[in-house]
């Protein structure tokens, strides 16, 4: 065994544990997601599961007792009503909202597989990710239903359920929302194809139980660890977009790496959590939806988190103790004097993902807050926490933390051999929460899991303590005259700028260096480009300084607030193509 082999087998992160962080997750008790979500019911039934906080003020709430139960009446209409065999998909495409948790948990319970869909996404987008699933069921929020026209007949969709955001709402304050979104915003457009709306699903689902005395328990009893729960979309470590297939047990043991990495700052049933990323997005999904409820923790939902004035009320209204987010969300946050001026006085602690946490971002936060925003990092093929930093020891900005429980990492040269501690290297992954494959994609499948290692895509350094930072994306590194630079190491770089508000860096066709720096930037003070480069001088080398400088107004980025250097990328390319 090299020596670089032997530092990774005696996994020098070990010592870095907490003592709840030695112990057996608590999720390891259940054999699938269902009876795990009930036992949860059982426990807090009475208390407040999740509320909807709209930019308005305008709310409802459901207790775990209510969603239970019906989610149970759900799971019955789709078994019954609609006779899904168990293990057909089921899609969900809709934001944040009580409809959520009621939808997917009964799919769950239903023993289908629940597939989620961006909301965003284009009629094209959606017919391919219906066609590759093979969903037989949609249930859709309905304000998009019109992308439905002409296009569901392609698929094998036969079933469409609506709901509505102001599902669950207070019955006074429900049909008010709806006739503004309906008839005065224009909102939610009339449904082109034959549904059914999700109140009238779960009466049906209610009256099969009365009048066949139907046990839901029957329907996921025998559901095992192995068996596929998730299909979660990605455009993955390979670049097309394809169905991770995560287990129970996948989703299980990730729910109880997060617990165990949290647990020194969580209290069962009460903790108040944020949810402002959307739940169909696997952090969200894991994080807030799964492994927060386990917890017993009042999940607020915010349907659209843009702008970032949609989160005053949630912040103002509720004793906020944890926050999840993105880099561009926690700093919109700084950027806003009502968030400043009034940080939430309960909050513990905030948990980043999805990309690169800016040191700065993170160090602002901790002087605003009094409280820590740790780092920690994933992938949808990991369920998806791989590392988190330990929030009983003092932060390592610019770190993502030590592998999770029962999580083995190593980082490797180009030709699969480990590098030694300090040396940047592809960061590949195995554990439990590792999924199967991709759906019905051998050939993607075989490119990113080798010998029972997740290879990432992402370059990253590990110090003597086992503690890692990700380098950059593979794909996004830049070459500039046989250099490699990494456009995070930059962008961390700039963002210490307070007149700063966004930057990102990609590599740009050149004809001295092969490939040339350049740098977009989203101003919030006065700065010139001159200035941004003699700062980046002084901490940087001269081949990393960014040869160009561009001005926006925003960046392009994903739903949860990802910046899009793809996107930046393509655009500069078709824009300076030859004529």
């Amino acid at each position: 065994m090299s020596s670089a082999h032997a530092v990774y087998a005696e996994r020098p992160w070990s010592s870095q544990y907490h003592d709840a962080q030695q112990q057996s997750p608590r999720s390891t008790e259940f054999d699938n997601l269902p009876a795990l979500l009930v036992d949860s019911a059982d426990h807090f039934s009475d208390q407040k599961a999740f509320t909807t906080c709209t930019a308005n003020g305008m709310n409802g709430r459901m207790t775990f007792a209510q969603v239970d139960e019906a989610s149970d009446a759900f799971a019955i209409y789709l078994r019954e009503e609609l006779g899904v065999a168990p293990g057909t998909r089921v899609a969900i495409q809709m934001p944040n909202c009580l409809s959520y948790p009621v939808a997917a948990f009964g799919v769950l319970k239903a023993g289908c597989v629940l597939v989620n869909v961006n909301p965003l996404y284009t009629a094209p987008e959606m017919e391919k990710q219906f066609i590759d699933s093979g969903a037989e069921v949609l249930v859709i929020i309905d304000m998009f239903t019109d992308k439905l026209a002409g296009m569901l007949s392609r698929t094998p969709i036969r079933h469409v359920i609506t709901t509505t955001i102001s599902l669950y709402f207070p019955p006074v304050v429900r049909p008010i929302v709806y006739y503004i979104q309906k008839y005065w915003s224009r909102m939610i457009p009339d449904c082109p194809v034959e549904a059914i709306f999700l109140l009238d699903a779960l009466e049906s689902g209610r009256r099969l139980r009365q009048a066949v005395g139907i046990d839901p328990r029957d329907y996921w009893k025998d559901l095992g660890r192995s068996d596929l729960a998730l299909l979660q979309y990605t455009g993955g470590t390979t670049g097309v977009a394809k169905g991770a297939m995560l287990s129970h047990g996948n989703l299980l043991a990730n729910i109880g790496q997060i617990d165990c990495m949290g647990r020194s700052h969580i209290e069962d049933g009460r903790e108040c959590v944020l949810t402002a990323l959307p739940v169909y997005h696997v952090f969200a999904f894991s994080v807030n939806l799964l492994s927060f409820y386990m917890s017993g923790a009042h999940n607020i939902l915010v349907p659209s988190p843009r702008p970032i004035q949609n989160l005053q009320r949630a912040i103002q209204n509720y004793p906020i103790t944890w926050i999840t987010g993105v880099n561009t969300l926690f700093n919109a946050l700084l950027n806003e004097e009502w968030f400043t001026v009034y940080p939430p006085k309960h909050l513990k602690a905030s948990i980043a993902g999805g990309t690169a946490l800016h040191r700065s971002v993170a160090e602002r936060w901790r002087r605003i807050t009094g409280t820590p925003l740790v780092e920690g990092y994933g992938l949808t093929e990991s369920s998806p926490v791989v590392t988190f930093n330990p929030l009983t020891t003092e932060p390592r900005p610019g770190s993502i933390g030590i592998p999770v429980p029962d999580t083995e990492i190593m980082l490797v040269n180009p030709d699969g051999e480990p590098v030694a501690p300090g040396e940047p290297g592809e960061l590949i992954v195995r554990g439990p929460q590792v999924m199967a494959g991709y759906w019905e994609k051998p050939e993607e499948t075989a490119k990113t899991l080798r010998d029972g290692w997740l290879y990432t895509g992402d370059i990253a350094v590990m110090d003597a303590d086992g503690y890692l930072s990700i380098v950059d994306r593979k794909k996004d590194m830049i070459l500039v005259s046989g250099f490699n630079v990494y456009p995070n190491e930059i962008e961390d770089c700039i963002s210490r700028l307070d007149a700063v508000q966004e930057v990102a860096v990609i590599g740009v066709p050149d004809d001295d260096t092969g490939e040339a720096v350049r740098a977009f930037v989203v101003k919030r003070g006065e700065i010139t480009a001159d200035e941004i480069r003699q700062h980046c001088q002084q901490a940087l080398a001269r081949y990393k300084v960014p040869k160009q400088i561009e001005f926006r107004d925003e960046l392009p980025t994903t739903p949860i607030g990802k910046v899009l250097r793809k996107d930046l990328r393509a655009e500069y390319l078709n824009r300076n193509a030859p004529q």
